[in-house]
């Protein structure tokens, strides 16, 4: 069994991993009103699970609006990002397998 701890939720900034295993990774997205999500395509497998705050997800072919609750997948390396930050996001990230096991994409 994993724990995942309470550390990089409210209050927090950015991306902070809670937990590892070669299968997957988990960690917490947290982007303030005004902020610039400059995040990268990933060689991963992403969901996205909106705590909370409300913002659209940008991707070439498709905008959506989320909220708490919201759930959304981005498959590796599709381009996407957080625009539109109205309310403060937070928001839980699982990459599968953990984030950066299949290499940089540049």
């Amino acid at each position: 069994m994993h724990l995942l701890t309470g550390a990089g939720l409210p209050g927090a900034t950015a991306y902070t991993e809670h937990l590892r295993v070669p299968a997957l990774s988990v960690g917490t997205y947290v982007l303030a009103v005004g902020d610039v999500d400059g995040q990268q395509p990933h060689t991963e497998d992403e969901i996205y699970v909106v705590l909370s705050g409300r913002a659209r997800l940008w991707t070439p072919d498709l905008t959506v609006d989320v909220g708490p609750g919201a759930v959304a997948f981005v498959p590796a390396l599709e381009p996407h990002r957080f625009v539109d930050i109205t309310e403060n996001l937070h928001v839980l990230v699982v990459f599968g397998p953990a984030e950066h096991s299949n290499g940089d994409p540049s």
